[in-house]
């Protein structure tokens, strides 16, 4: 197995940044939704004005896997106000992690998803949590096979399709 290094990334990284968040997206999704849902979906939140709001969130922090100086994928951290459901002092959330296709399958994921792990406890969180699209089955699998459990559901909207997401949790203590 290849080991992934995790870097922060910066504002000088945002082309990049864009770049990874629309080819991954697109990668994952686009056959299973409408055109149209993509694109505006994709219009609305990986611009550079967008991403770099992001960046530049109190608790919020993208970092890119890279293998040998290649990067493969990301992972987006968020804690405290920068959450998305549950906003507890307690809780991280993964809001994004992606892997390039032609890396997927290496175990990069669950390299992040460990990295993930270490900050939680290193801050003293209680659990990590993320959601994920109901039709995403892979993905769910995946998240239970490394000890995530369902914990509730919410809204996502894709363009002008309202989808669902669900939520899963990882306790830590």
């Amino acid at each position: 197995m290849s080991f992934i290094e995790l870097r922060k990334v910066g504002l000088a990284d945002l082309d990049e940044l864009v770049k990874l968040s629309r080819e991954t997206f697109f990668k994952a999704f686009y056959d299973q939704n409408r055109a149209e849902d993509m694109e505006t979906y994709a219009a609305q939140s990986f611009t550079r004005q967008k991403l770099e709001a992001e960046i530049n969130t109190n608790g919020s922090t993208f970092y890119f896997a890279q293998l040998n100086g290649e990067t493969v994928g990301f992972i987006k951290l968020n804690i405290q106000e920068a959450q998305n459901e549950y906003k507890d002092q307690n809780s991280l959330e993964v809001e994004r992690l992606y892997v390039l296709a032609k890396h997927q399958g290496k175990r990069f994921g669950e390299q992040m998803l460990t990295f993930a792990f270490e900050v939680a406890h290193q801050n003293q969180h209680d659990f990590v949590w993320l959601g994920v699209w109901e039709h995403n089955r892979n993905a769910i699998r995946f998240y239970e096979r490394i000890g995530f459990e369902y914990c509730g559901k919410h809204d996502f909207m894709l363009g002008n399709d309202k989808q669902t997401d669900i939520l899963l949790r990882k306790n830590l203590k």
